[in-house]
């Protein structure tokens, strides 16, 4: 009987590489890939969920895209395991998923889910007493094969039934990829980017950005967090954040994602960014924001600017002094 099997496959080399491997096991696989707004490789039409898509095109494997929704957020908020350098619960967020993998694995009538974890490759979710406890608290012990380093562990139920050949399993272990770079030549793996992925919730300068949003918002929604990605960010007031564009396509995409209700503004006679503004509004919030906005601007110092301020579909100018220099920027400054 062919047995069939859940991958949570991310588009990277070592997810790749074990979905290539079940295949040659004659194994069944159907991928599960989760998409997220701190992932550092998203794109419209490249980045993480895109590559797993085309992976499983070319293996010709149905795929499953999940996404991390507002009970993922309260993990970052609160994770019951910590944090690791930044503001990334790495190993609750592992557990996090595999439930969900495994809820996938029993809904669909799969016998087992395998991962492309390797030992010691990630310093917090991938050490060997973090990933027991990953796979207890998942409910998934037993059933969760980590086929890259599978002899470093005790076997699996997969493989004390049968369903997979231990002996060609393989026993990777550490932070180095040569071995599965050989392993992709052997296997005739290519074209695959992103291959360690990336989470912003690691990184230190995205820290007080997530900080700000969990301290100020009544409720956590993921357009918060999508947005963090996008421009500079102003704490206006404690119900109130200005974002201000650093490119054109950070205007743009500004002017995409601006809700009704929400003011945008620009600066009339010069090249500008474009601020918008989340939360309270208010001719208080518009003043100080215009005026945050002109620092990135050429405008003379001291001089009086025209501002439009755009709220749905009407437009109003109003005039602000640009009197603010760096420090007084900086009070306000997220990141």
């Amino acid at each position: 009987m062919k047995r069939k099997a859940i991958a949570l496959l991310s588009g990277g080399l070592d997810s790749t590489l074990a979905v290539k491997m079940m295949l040659d096991l004659d194994i069944e696989v159907e991928a599960l890939n989760f998409t997220s707004p701190f992932c550092t490789c998203t794109g419209k039409n490249s980045g993480c969920k895109s590559e797993a898509v085309r992976v499983a095109q070319e293996y010709n494997i149905p795929i499953k895209v999940m996404h991390k929704g507002l009970e993922y957020l309260e993990i970052v908020r609160n994770p019951v395991h910590g944090y690791g350098k930044g503001v990334n619960p790495c190993v609750d967020c592992r557990i996090y998923l595999l439930r969900r993998a495994k809820e996938y694995m029993l809904e669909s009538g799969a016998d087992f889910v395998f991962t492309g974890e390797v030992l010691g490759q990630r310093p917090m979710s991938q050490r060997r007493d973090t990933l027991r406890v990953i796979e207890r608290e998942s409910g998934l012990e037993g059933l969760l094969l980590r086929p890259l380093s599978a002899r470093h562990f005790e076997p699996t139920i997969p493989e004390k039934e049968g369903w997979v050949d231990r002996d060609k399993l393989m026993a990777i272990e550490g932070r180095s990829r040569s071995v599965q770079m050989k392993m992709a030549d052997d296997l005739d793996v290519k074209n695959y980017p992103c291959p360690a992925g990336g989470c912003l919730l690691t990184e230190l300068s995205f820290v007080p950005k997530i900080r700000d949003v969990f301290d100020h918002a009544e409720e956590l929604n993921m357009r918060d967090f999508r947005l963090l990605k996008t421009g500079r960010h102003f704490r206006i007031s404690p119900q109130s954040k200005a974002i201000m564009g650093r490119s054109e396509a950070d205007n743009n995409q500004l002017e995409l994602t601006r809700q009704p209700g929400e003011a945008a503004l620009t600066w009339l006679d010069g090249n500008t960014p474009v601020a918008i503004i989340i939360g309270i509004q208010g001719d208080d919030v518009f003043r100080l924001s215009a005026r945050i906005m002109l620092r990135y601007t050429k405008a003379e110092p001291d001089a009086e600017c025209r501002i439009e301020l755009r709220t749905d579909d009407s437009k109003q100018v109003f005039s602000v002094i640009n009197d603010m220099g760096p420090d007084d920027v900086n009070k306000y400054l997220v990141a």
